[in-house]
């Protein structure tokens, strides 16, 4: 007696790779409207996490305008927080405060946007209290992992936004970063509306 259908076999391995197929997506868009009604009840020095048992919260939105990016920076940059967004190194300096304030991202999804930024460019960082501070990106250069110096948070004045290098890598992680470095305009910080 046939318990079984070969057929039901195929549909049913079928649906279970359409629906992990469907689950990665779904997940990620869910993510993003949670993170931007975190951002959105953030205030200075409140922690909103975009849900419960979230390990991150948000700390910043960084704008690129000729690109159209428009991302939520978390705080932290281990593997689970950047697998939502760019994130803060905790080492470096805070977003909105003198240093050298370092934001890191995966080079295949939330900083893969860094190859086609121009010397120039202007990259707008919103902070919690409302102030948005205008950087004009000064150099892109590719670094050694072991550059530490890149996140002192005492170190020049500015943003760096690092990820791994080169873009097209076929496996993660490697030695090098990429880092763009953008340098604080003059008279920039407004309070955004």
């Amino acid at each position: 007696m046939k318990l079984y259908s070969p057929w039901g076999l195929v549909l049913s391995a079928g649906l279970v790779l359409l629906g992990k197929g469907l689950y990665l997506p779904a997940k990620a868009q869910v993510a993003q409207w949670l993170l931007e009604s975190a951002w959105n009840r953030t205030a200075e020095g409140v922690v909103v996490r975009p849900w419960q048992w979230a390990d991150t919260w948000p700390v910043a939105r960084l704008r690129q305008p000729r690109l159209g990016i428009d991302q939520i920076v978390l705080a932290g940059a281990s593997g689970r927080v950047l697998a939502f967004g760019p994130g803060h190194v905790q080492a470096s300096a805070l977003p909105g405060s003198e240093g050298n304030v370092v934001f890191s991202g995966h080079r295949d999804t939330h900083f893969r946007w860094l190859e086609r930024l121009h010397k120039g460019d202007t990259l707008e960082l919103q902070v919690p209290d409302g102030r948005v501070l205008k950087y004009a990106v000064r150099r892109m250069a590719v670094h050694d992992q072991r550059d530490t110096y890149l996140l002192d948070p005492m170190g020049q004045r500015g943003l760096r936004l690092l990820t791994c290098y080169p873009f097209d890598a076929m496996v993660a992680g490697g030695e090098q970063r990429y880092v763009v470095e953008a340098l604080p305009l003059p008279g920039s910080s407004e309070v955004a509306m």
